[in-house]
């Protein structure tokens, strides 16, 4: 019953740490664009033709 006493306190600061955090985060555009990142890797702009008909030459 006594660690109560120091559990139940330590919660309420961890839950308003973790809060903030995340207020923090959403304030400065951490969460913006969640997608961008993962299309970005599958639009990707290298063309590799010019690399397959150097191949076919040698």
């Amino acid at each position: 019953m006594e660690s109560l006493y120091i559990l139940i306190p330590i919660s309420i600061i961890l839950a308003f740490l973790i809060g903030y955090a995340f207020w923090w985060a959403s304030k400065n555009g951490q969460f913006d664009d969640l997608e961008g990142p993962a299309h970005r890797i599958l639009m990707d702009d290298d063309d590799t033709s010019h690399q397959l008909n150097q191949d076919n030459h040698h």
